[in-house]
């Protein structure tokens, strides 16, 4: 009785119970920050990971213009009931080039952190013609005007050249090939060596089927790589982080 005696004196005390709750908010950001302080890198190196192909770059950046990240998450969080739904739980390194990140606040619709070959193409474009044509109860708007937006790659050079100064490792060859690479990736009789030479594991085809490059294009190049770049049947975690 007396400990709850002495408690009571903080809940009645607004400046006092001010005072100790610093105190604590205070150790315990120290506890969490100052390791920080002793790490070389909080992310661990994972194989496969690698900068965002030219029309990747740009399918990205149109998910984050109509807003895609509101509605779905690309965080896996390593429960059971999410691994059993999504895969493997999400690794830092799968964000390390992401300016900003999508890992989300909620989900309206599923976690898209391993959407990368889960559905085909023709699936993509329907769902984003006609959500409901897939999925009768989704509540998602319709993205048809994607297919008939053109995208020139007038500027991707710059984009690149953008990431590359908040600590994207674009090279030089990547910037100066970055319009070549845009145009090949949705063009499979192109030469695209050099583009899977920069970019190992880009997927390399007409993404929605139709002549030129639309935005439709861009958007599905992005999400038919998430969650693909990291091979997990042979990945082993670094028990020492």
């Amino acid at each position: 009785m007396s400990i709850l005696k002495k408690h009571k004196i903080l809940e009645t005390n607004v400046t006092l119970l001010l005072v100790f709750s610093f105190i604590v908010v205070t150790i315990g950001g120290i506890v969490e920050i100052a390791p920080l302080f002793y790490l070389e890198n909080t992310i661990e190196d994972v194989e496969g990971m690698r900068p965002y192909s030219p029309l990747e770059l740009q399918g990205r950046d149109i998910y984050i213009r109509e807003g895609c990240y509101v509605c779905h998450s690309q965080m896996i969080r390593p429960m059971r009931d999410e691994v059993e739904r999504y895969g493997h739980y999400s690794l830092a390194a799968e964000s390390k080039y992401d300016r900003p990140f999508q890992w989300g606040s909620k989900r309206t619709g599923p976690d898209l952190a391993r959407v990368g070959g889960r559905y085909s193409d023709d699936w993509h474009v329907a769902h984003l013609m006609d959500p409901q044509s897939v999925v009768p109860e989704s509540i998602m708007p319709k993205y048809a005007f994607l297919m008939d937006t053109r995208l020139h790659p007038d500027h991707i050079g710059d984009t690149l050249k953008a990431h590359k100064i908040v600590g994207v490792p674009y090279t030089d060859e990547m910037i100066a090939s970055a319009k070549a690479d845009f145009v090949a990736q949705a063009d499979p009789d192109s030469d695209y060596d050099g583009l899977l030479e920069r970019y190992p594991g880009a997927q390399v085809r007409n993404f929605d089927s139709e002549p030129g490059i639309s935005e439709m294009d861009a958007l599905l190049a992005y999400l038919q790589m998430l969650g693909t770049l990291v091979d997990f049947s042979t990945f082993t975690p670094d028990a020492s982080r």
